[in-house]
């Protein structure tokens, strides 16, 4: 990205974003599969924590509080990570499947 000039624009960062963030959408539309869903649930995060930290990188006059945003949503993102494992576990020991579609009788 250095030999391009492409390494100190705002816009490619976002554009790198809006890519990571759209095909997380798809992906979370479109699988089947539960652990599909979760990549895709992690690609949304991590397109909005690029989007902190450009922003952090290039508009903000203190740095750090673009640096903490994502350091929250990496947080947030493992746990979620934790959490999700732990159900898909539950569900493929009631069920012995993990395709979305399968799950349809769940009862609260």
């Amino acid at each position: 990205m250095q030999l391009l000039g492409l390494y100190n624009c705002l816009t490619s960062y976002l554009i790198i974003a809006a890519f990571l963030f759209a095909s997380g959408v798809y992906g979370m539309m479109c699988r089947r599969t539960l652990i599909g869903v979760l990549i895709s649930a992690e690609l949304i995060l991590a397109a909005a924590s690029i989007n902190f930290m450009a922003f952090s990188r290039f508009l903000a006059s203190d740095p750090t509080s673009g640096r903490l945003f994502t350091l929250f949503i990496m947080a947030i993102a493992a746990a979620e990570a934790a959490i999700a494992v732990s159900i898909l576990i539950a569900v493929y020991r009631n069920y012995k499947s993990i395709e979305s579609d399968d799950l349809t009788d769940l009862r609260g």
